[in-house]
């Protein structure tokens, strides 16, 4: 049974804020993933302690929510008052003074709570630019009964060559069971995070020390072309049209025999509300190639107010709100503790009611393991894991996801693709001054 939870936080809520006189409309853009969408189910709880103000929500799914917010703050637009942004814009943005500093946040919020690396990852010149509202690594989701029925056994760090030959064995295609589920649709947040964190593991880079692209080379080949064999292989039909929320539907409906991605799907493939398999689902690391990478990301979703917003006490008041250990709780007590927002607070993981969670420890080991300050094996001359934290990235990894999407689905040849990837990124970085 569901509970409210008005009565706990009462007058002492963080998130209330004296002097907000008449009511105030706060535009929220977030993505439509399922934590944020709990997020707008809840916040009849903010309207009701903040009774001056009023939450409007934009809710869309996440390359038209990047396009959106990106243009928005670049061209002073003020349609957002908050905006759900990630570990790629924050720095980028918050140097351009295009963020307001979170740094004025109430003592009881608790920045120094926040997990170092994340919150490393949203600072800029000791500044905070956005508060996390979950983070995540990417890790590898699995059926343990197709699994076993498969006479296998997944190792805690499995390697790439395991994936493939699992994934194979798992394969049933005339029962639609496929037994790898991994991201195809184009996008620098879609396909190119996930490829560009696989390719790490297999020794590439997207540049050399001298911003030189590095398309043309055999990690690059190799990678992709070991991708597309796997999901040719073993992979759901229409697989270049798949993100985040298709995999989940398919892996939550039984059709996946593995899936690896976001860290924070864990919450919604073992909640039996949603997932048809949530009694057989297990978790290991992302894979490697015995080089010194694993395949996996580090990100944030967070919240951020525009510098150019109307309402910047109520903004804060509301991220305040919706990223503190009081929401944390609010969503346990409504949701339970397997649901809440994972990855953003050392308090979460040293929770007793938390520490069980079967995922809780693998999602931790998978952000720690993350280092976006090396991310490859090579040296390399940019931040970030599974992105380059460049302004010109998102419109060349665009481009680039939407070539690599066309080799998945067949129209172009993984040797064109990479071609078409190493000019137009050359292009693009000759054009910006690198």
């Amino acid at each position: 049974m569901k509970t409210t939870f008005r009565g706990l936080l009462g007058a002492t809520a963080l998130c209330t804020v004296a002097g907000i006189a008449s009511a105030e409309t706060l535009t929220i853009a977030t993505v439509n993933n399922g934590d944020m969408v709990r997020m707008q189910g809840l916040a009849s709880e903010f309207e009701a302690q903040n009774p001056g103000i009023e939450l409007e929500w934009v809710t869309l799914e996440e390359n038209i929510l990047r396009q959106r917010v990106t243009t928005d703050i670049a061209t002073n637009g003020g349609q957002y008052d908050v905006m759900t942004i990630g570990t790629y814009e924050v720095p980028i943005w918050g140097a351009q003074d295009w963020l307001l500093s979170l740094n004025d946040l109430p003592a009881e919020w608790d920045a120094d709570d926040i997990l170092p690396a994340i919150r490393g990852g949203l600072t800029v010149d000791g500044e905070l630019y956005a508060a996390p509202f979950y983070g995540e690594s990417s890790m590898v989701m699995y059926r343990e009964d197709l699994m076993a029925a498969a006479g296998l056994e997944m190792p805690e760090a499995p390697t790439w060559e395991f994936i493939r030959d699992a994934a194979a064995a798992m394969t049933d295609r005339d029962n639609e069971v496929y037994g790898i589920c991994l991201r195809g649709k184009a996008g620098w947040g879609e396909n190119m995070a996930f490829l560009t964190a696989m390719n790490n593991s297999f020794g590439g880079k997207w540049f050399d020390e001298e911003w030189n692209a590095q398309f043309d080379g055999e990690a690059w080949s190799n990678t992709l072309n070991f991708y597309i064999d796997m999901m040719n292989e073993s992979g759901p039909p229409g697989a270049s049209n798949n993100g985040f929320n298709e995999n989940l539907t398919l892996f939550q409906t039984g059709k996946c025999g593995m899936w690896i991605d976001a860290t924070v799907a864990a919450s919604f493939v073992s909640n039996p509300d949603d997932s048809q398999v949530a009694d057989s689902v297990g978790y290991a690391l992302a894979p490697d190639n015995g080089l010194g990478r694993r395949g996996n990301w580090l990100w944030a979703w967070s919240l951020a107010i525009p510098a150019g917003t109307d309402s910047p006490d109520a903004a804060k008041a509301f991220v305040q709100w919706a990223t503190s250990k009081e929401y944390t709780a609010l969503v346990a007590a409504n949701e339970g503790w397997a649901n809440v927002p994972p990855g953003t607070r050392t308090s979460l993981y040293e929770n007793e009611n938390y520490v069980d969670v079967p995922f809780a420890q693998m999602t931790l080991d998978s952000i720690n393991s993350a280092d976006p300050t090396n991310p490859s094996v090579d040296p390399v001359p940019y931040t970030g894991v599974q992105f380059v934290a460049i302004p010109e990235f998102q419109g060349i990894a665009t481009a680039v996801g939407q070539q690599f999407s066309a080799a998945l689905a067949g129209t172009t040849s993984v040797e064109d693709a990479l071609a078409n990837a190493q000019a137009l990124t050359t292009n693009e970085m000759e054009d910006a001054g690198y």
